[in-house]
Protein backbone atom coordinates (compact mmCIF):
# COMPACT_ATOMS: atom_id res chain seq x y z
CA UNK A 1 0.00 0.00 0.00
CA UNK A 2 1.48 3.26 -1.31
CA UNK A 3 0.26 6.14 1.83
CA UNK A 4 1.73 8.42 -0.43
CA UNK A 5 -0.77 8.00 -2.99
CA UNK A 6 -3.89 7.79 -1.20
CA UNK A 7 -6.19 11.28 -0.01
CA UNK A 8 -6.27 10.80 4.10
CA UNK A 9 -9.40 13.37 3.77
CA UNK A 10 -10.88 9.80 2.47
CA UNK A 11 -10.75 8.92 5.96
CA UNK A 12 -13.26 11.59 7.18
CA UNK A 13 -15.77 10.42 4.54
CA UNK A 14 -15.63 7.17 5.22
CA UNK A 15 -16.20 7.29 8.73
CA UNK A 16 -18.95 9.68 8.15
CA UNK A 17 -20.23 7.43 5.10
CA UNK A 18 -20.27 4.37 7.52
CA UNK A 19 -21.46 6.07 10.64
CA UNK A 20 -24.30 8.03 9.09
CA UNK A 21 -25.20 5.51 6.08
CA UNK A 22 -26.64 7.78 4.34
CA UNK A 23 -24.64 10.26 1.60
CA UNK A 24 -26.42 13.32 2.21
CA UNK A 25 -26.24 13.24 5.82
CA UNK A 26 -22.59 11.95 5.95
CA UNK A 27 -22.28 15.24 3.57
CA UNK A 28 -23.15 17.47 6.13
CA UNK A 29 -21.37 16.09 8.86
CA UNK A 30 -18.19 16.78 7.30
CA UNK A 31 -19.17 20.12 5.45
CA UNK A 32 -19.48 18.33 2.25
CA UNK A 33 -22.13 18.93 -0.72
CA UNK A 34 -24.14 15.71 -2.03
CA UNK A 35 -22.36 15.55 -5.00
CA UNK A 36 -18.84 16.05 -3.26
CA UNK A 37 -19.80 13.30 -0.93
CA UNK A 38 -21.06 10.96 -3.56
CA UNK A 39 -17.69 11.48 -5.61
CA UNK A 40 -15.89 10.20 -2.20
CA UNK A 41 -18.06 7.21 -1.73
CA UNK A 42 -17.10 6.41 -5.87
CA UNK A 43 -13.42 7.20 -4.99
CA UNK A 44 -13.82 4.76 -2.04
CA UNK A 45 -15.42 1.70 -3.31
CA UNK A 46 -13.36 2.02 -6.31
CA UNK A 47 -9.83 1.36 -3.75
CA UNK A 48 -12.16 -1.27 -1.65
CA UNK A 49 -13.52 -2.81 -4.78
CA UNK A 50 -16.70 -3.23 -2.65
CA UNK A 51 -19.90 -1.26 -1.96
CA UNK A 52 -19.28 -0.45 1.28
CA UNK A 53 -23.14 0.80 1.85
CA UNK A 54 -25.91 -1.26 -0.01
CA UNK A 55 -29.41 -0.04 -1.08
CA UNK A 56 -31.77 -2.29 0.79
CA UNK A 57 -35.45 -0.88 0.15
CA UNK A 58 -35.07 2.96 0.81
CA UNK A 59 -31.91 2.97 3.05
CA UNK A 60 -28.42 1.63 2.69
CA UNK A 61 -27.10 -1.06 5.08
CA UNK A 62 -23.43 -1.55 5.09
CA UNK A 63 -21.77 -4.67 3.59
CA UNK A 64 -19.54 -7.06 4.87
CA UNK A 65 -16.75 -4.89 4.62
CA UNK A 66 -18.48 -1.85 5.58
CA UNK A 67 -18.96 -3.35 8.42
CA UNK A 68 -15.62 -4.23 9.26
CA UNK A 69 -14.30 -0.87 8.25
CA UNK A 70 -16.53 0.55 10.48
CA UNK A 71 -14.63 0.27 13.69
CA UNK A 72 -10.95 0.17 11.80
CA UNK A 73 -11.97 3.86 10.75
CA UNK A 74 -13.00 5.54 13.78
CA UNK A 75 -9.71 3.87 15.10
CA UNK A 76 -7.65 5.56 12.29
CA UNK A 77 -9.55 8.67 12.51
CA UNK A 78 -8.53 8.81 16.09
CA UNK A 79 -4.75 8.07 15.52
CA UNK A 80 -4.35 10.80 12.72
CA UNK A 81 -6.34 13.51 14.74
CA UNK A 82 -4.24 12.86 17.70
CA UNK A 83 -1.19 12.67 15.26
CA UNK A 84 -1.82 16.13 13.78
CA UNK A 85 -2.68 17.41 17.26
CA UNK A 86 0.65 16.79 18.43
CA UNK A 87 2.73 20.02 19.48
CA UNK A 88 6.00 20.78 19.91
CA UNK A 89 5.50 23.70 22.56
CA UNK A 90 2.57 23.38 25.21
CA UNK A 91 1.30 26.15 27.65
CA UNK A 92 -1.03 24.45 29.82
CA UNK A 93 -2.49 27.73 31.67
CA UNK A 94 -3.32 28.55 27.88
CA UNK A 95 -4.37 25.76 25.82
CA UNK A 96 -7.37 24.08 24.96
CA UNK A 97 -7.36 20.42 24.55
CA UNK A 98 -8.83 17.50 25.45
CA UNK A 99 -6.99 14.01 26.87
CA UNK A 100 -8.73 10.84 27.14
CA UNK A 101 -7.70 8.02 29.38
CA UNK A 102 -8.85 4.62 29.63
CA UNK A 103 -9.05 3.49 33.80
CA UNK A 104 -10.94 1.47 35.91
CA UNK A 105 -13.42 2.87 38.37
CA UNK A 106 -11.00 2.42 40.88
CA UNK A 107 -7.98 3.78 38.97
CA UNK A 108 -10.11 6.97 38.43
CA UNK A 109 -12.02 7.44 42.01
CA UNK A 110 -8.17 6.69 44.00
CA UNK A 111 -6.13 8.62 40.94
CA UNK A 112 -8.26 10.01 38.35
CA UNK A 113 -10.05 12.38 40.81
CA UNK A 114 -7.12 14.11 42.20
CA UNK A 115 -5.15 14.34 38.89
CA UNK A 116 -8.61 16.19 37.66
CA UNK A 117 -8.69 18.60 40.34
CA UNK A 118 -4.87 19.29 40.02
CA UNK A 119 -5.72 19.74 36.23
CA UNK A 120 -8.35 21.62 36.76
CA UNK A 121 -6.01 24.36 38.80
CA UNK A 122 -3.04 24.49 36.88
CA UNK A 123 -5.17 24.22 32.96
CA UNK A 124 -8.77 25.65 33.11
CA UNK A 125 -9.26 24.93 29.51
CA UNK A 126 -7.99 21.01 29.45
CA UNK A 127 -10.28 18.10 29.65
CA UNK A 128 -10.05 15.00 30.80
CA UNK A 129 -12.42 12.25 29.77
CA UNK A 130 -12.31 8.57 31.23
CA UNK A 131 -13.74 5.75 30.04
CA UNK A 132 -13.78 2.18 31.20
CA UNK A 133 -10.74 -0.39 30.87
CA UNK A 134 -12.12 -3.31 28.13
CA UNK A 135 -12.12 -6.61 29.49
CA UNK A 136 -9.91 -7.24 25.74
CA UNK A 137 -7.60 -4.70 27.20
CA UNK A 138 -4.89 -7.48 27.66
CA UNK A 139 -5.52 -8.53 23.40
CA UNK A 140 -5.86 -5.42 21.96
CA UNK A 141 -3.51 -3.38 23.69
CA UNK A 142 -1.53 -1.38 20.84
CA UNK A 143 -5.09 -0.84 18.92
CA UNK A 144 -6.30 0.59 22.26
CA UNK A 145 -3.35 2.76 23.27
CA UNK A 146 -2.72 3.82 19.85
CA UNK A 147 -7.11 6.24 19.51
CA UNK A 148 -6.29 7.40 23.47
CA UNK A 149 -3.81 9.43 25.42
CA UNK A 150 -3.12 6.88 27.93
CA UNK A 151 -4.36 3.68 30.21
CA UNK A 152 -4.12 3.67 33.85
CA UNK A 153 -3.23 0.31 34.38
CA UNK A 154 -0.77 -1.95 37.49
CA UNK A 155 2.14 -3.68 36.51
CA UNK A 156 1.95 -7.14 35.67
CA UNK A 157 -1.13 -7.24 32.88
CA UNK A 158 0.32 -5.46 30.21
CA UNK A 159 4.09 -4.76 28.91
CA UNK A 160 6.56 -3.77 26.07
CA UNK A 161 4.80 -0.13 26.11
CA UNK A 162 6.39 3.20 27.65
CA UNK A 163 4.88 3.40 31.13
CA UNK A 164 5.36 6.11 33.98
CA UNK A 165 4.98 4.91 37.57
CA UNK A 166 2.14 6.20 40.01
CA UNK A 167 1.96 4.98 43.06
CA UNK A 168 1.68 1.91 44.63
CA UNK A 169 -1.42 -0.14 46.84
CA UNK A 170 -1.63 -3.63 48.03
CA UNK A 171 -4.69 -5.96 47.87
CA UNK A 172 -6.81 -6.66 50.85
CA UNK A 173 -10.10 -8.52 51.51
CA UNK A 174 -13.65 -7.42 51.71
CA UNK A 175 -16.04 -9.30 54.40
CA UNK A 176 -19.48 -8.75 55.78
CA UNK A 177 -19.06 -6.81 59.47
CA UNK A 178 -21.71 -9.72 60.62
CA UNK A 179 -20.03 -12.90 58.86
CA UNK A 180 -21.05 -15.71 60.14
CA UNK A 181 -17.96 -17.69 59.42
CA UNK A 182 -15.27 -15.27 59.67
CA UNK A 183 -13.83 -13.77 62.89
CA UNK A 184 -11.19 -10.98 63.04
CA UNK A 185 -8.66 -12.86 60.32
CA UNK A 186 -9.13 -15.12 57.13
CA UNK A 187 -7.72 -18.63 56.64
CA UNK A 188 -6.47 -20.06 53.28
CA UNK A 189 -8.94 -22.59 53.99
CA UNK A 190 -11.78 -19.52 54.21
CA UNK A 191 -10.10 -18.61 50.25
CA UNK A 192 -11.47 -22.13 49.27
CA UNK A 193 -14.60 -22.66 51.04
CA UNK A 194 -15.98 -19.60 50.98
CA UNK A 195 -18.42 -17.25 47.71
CA UNK A 196 -16.63 -14.73 46.21
CA UNK A 197 -17.40 -11.33 44.35
CA UNK A 198 -14.78 -10.86 41.42
CA UNK A 199 -14.53 -7.93 39.27
CA UNK A 200 -14.83 -8.61 35.60
CA UNK A 201 -11.71 -10.75 34.29
CA UNK A 202 -9.61 -10.44 37.33
CA UNK A 203 -7.65 -13.65 36.60
CA UNK A 204 -5.49 -11.47 33.73
CA UNK A 205 -4.38 -10.10 37.10
CA UNK A 206 -1.22 -10.96 39.17
CA UNK A 207 -3.37 -11.29 42.35
CA UNK A 208 -5.75 -13.79 41.40
CA UNK A 209 -2.74 -15.39 38.89
CA UNK A 210 -1.04 -16.00 42.90
CA UNK A 211 -3.96 -17.52 44.16
CA UNK A 212 -3.93 -19.70 41.66
CA UNK A 213 -0.28 -20.47 42.44
CA UNK A 214 -1.61 -21.44 46.09
CA UNK A 215 -3.54 -24.16 45.18
CA UNK A 216 -6.73 -22.07 45.98
CA UNK A 217 -10.11 -21.67 43.02
CA UNK A 218 -12.17 -19.04 44.00
CA UNK A 219 -15.83 -20.14 43.86
CA UNK A 220 -17.42 -16.93 41.67
CA UNK A 221 -20.59 -16.34 42.43
CA UNK A 222 -21.15 -12.72 41.59
CA UNK A 223 -18.71 -10.81 39.25
CA UNK A 224 -19.16 -7.16 37.92
CA UNK A 225 -17.24 -4.33 36.10
CA UNK A 226 -17.11 -1.93 38.96
CA UNK A 227 -14.75 -2.05 41.91
CA UNK A 228 -17.14 0.27 43.95
CA UNK A 229 -19.99 -2.25 43.78
CA UNK A 230 -17.49 -4.76 45.67
CA UNK A 231 -18.60 -3.41 48.93
CA UNK A 232 -22.30 -3.61 48.65
CA UNK A 233 -22.31 -7.12 47.41
CA UNK A 234 -20.31 -8.60 50.12
CA UNK A 235 -22.65 -6.55 52.95
CA UNK A 236 -24.96 -8.92 54.71
CA UNK A 237 -23.51 -11.95 52.90
CA UNK A 238 -21.12 -14.18 52.91
CA UNK A 239 -19.43 -13.77 49.86
CA UNK A 240 -15.82 -12.32 49.89
CA UNK A 241 -13.63 -10.17 47.76
CA UNK A 242 -10.42 -9.11 47.01
CA UNK A 243 -9.62 -5.11 46.54
CA UNK A 244 -7.18 -2.53 46.73
CA UNK A 245 -5.99 -0.90 49.89
CA UNK A 246 -7.18 3.07 48.86
CA UNK A 247 -10.23 1.79 47.39
CA UNK A 248 -11.36 -0.21 50.10
CA UNK A 249 -10.54 2.68 52.61
CA UNK A 250 -12.75 5.17 50.01
CA UNK A 251 -15.30 2.80 50.17
CA UNK A 252 -15.28 1.97 53.94
CA UNK A 253 -18.47 4.31 54.66
CA UNK A 254 -20.95 3.29 52.01
CA UNK A 255 -21.21 -0.54 53.70
CA UNK A 256 -21.72 -2.86 56.07
CA UNK A 257 -17.52 -4.38 55.63
CA UNK A 258 -14.53 -5.29 57.29
CA UNK A 259 -10.89 -5.09 55.43
CA UNK A 260 -8.89 -8.10 56.62
CA UNK A 261 -5.31 -8.81 55.57
CA UNK A 262 -4.68 -12.03 52.81
CA UNK A 263 -3.61 -14.41 54.42
CA UNK A 264 -0.55 -15.22 52.19
CA UNK A 265 1.89 -12.74 51.33
CA UNK A 266 0.31 -10.99 48.22
CA UNK A 267 1.81 -9.42 45.71
CA UNK A 268 1.98 -5.86 45.23
CA UNK A 269 0.44 -3.32 43.26
CA UNK A 270 2.19 -0.73 41.36
CA UNK A 271 -0.26 1.52 39.28
CA UNK A 272 1.33 3.51 36.29
CA UNK A 273 0.29 5.79 32.95
CA UNK A 274 0.92 3.66 30.07
CA UNK A 275 1.03 5.14 26.10
CA UNK A 276 1.80 4.10 22.77
CA UNK A 277 5.34 5.40 21.79
CA UNK A 278 3.82 7.46 18.99
CA UNK A 279 2.87 10.61 21.77
CA UNK A 280 6.67 9.97 23.97
CA UNK A 281 7.54 13.84 22.41
CA UNK A 282 4.89 15.48 22.12
CA UNK A 283 4.99 18.47 24.56
CA UNK A 284 1.17 17.97 25.80
CA UNK A 285 1.68 14.86 26.31
CA UNK A 286 4.96 15.46 28.00
CA UNK A 287 3.10 17.61 30.20
CA UNK A 288 0.28 14.89 30.89
CA UNK A 289 2.89 12.76 32.21
CA UNK A 290 5.08 14.74 34.24
CA UNK A 291 1.67 16.25 35.66
CA UNK A 292 -0.07 12.44 36.54
CA UNK A 293 3.87 11.71 37.71
CA UNK A 294 3.79 14.43 40.24
CA UNK A 295 0.00 13.13 41.44
CA UNK A 296 1.20 9.98 42.14
CA UNK A 297 4.35 11.23 43.88
CA UNK A 298 1.69 13.06 46.56
CA UNK A 299 -0.86 10.42 46.82
CA UNK A 300 2.50 7.79 47.41
CA UNK A 301 3.49 9.81 50.10
CA UNK A 302 0.14 8.93 52.12
CA UNK A 303 0.69 5.81 52.32
CA UNK A 304 -1.40 2.44 51.79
Amino acid sequence: MNLARLDLNLVVALRALLEERNVTRAGQRVGLSQPAMSAALARLRRHFDDDLLARVGGHYELTALGQVLLDRTSTAYDVLERLFASQAVFDPAGESREFKLVASDYAVSVFGAELARVVHAQAPGIRLRFTQTPPAVVDGTATLLSAVDGLLMPHGVISDFPATDLYDDRWVFLVADDHPDVADRLTRADLAALPWVTYQRTYDAPAVRQLGMLGIEPQVEVSVDNFQLLPLLVAGTRRIALIQARLARLLAPIAAVRVLEPPYEAVPLQEALWWHPVHTHDAGHIWLRETAARVGQELAGHGT
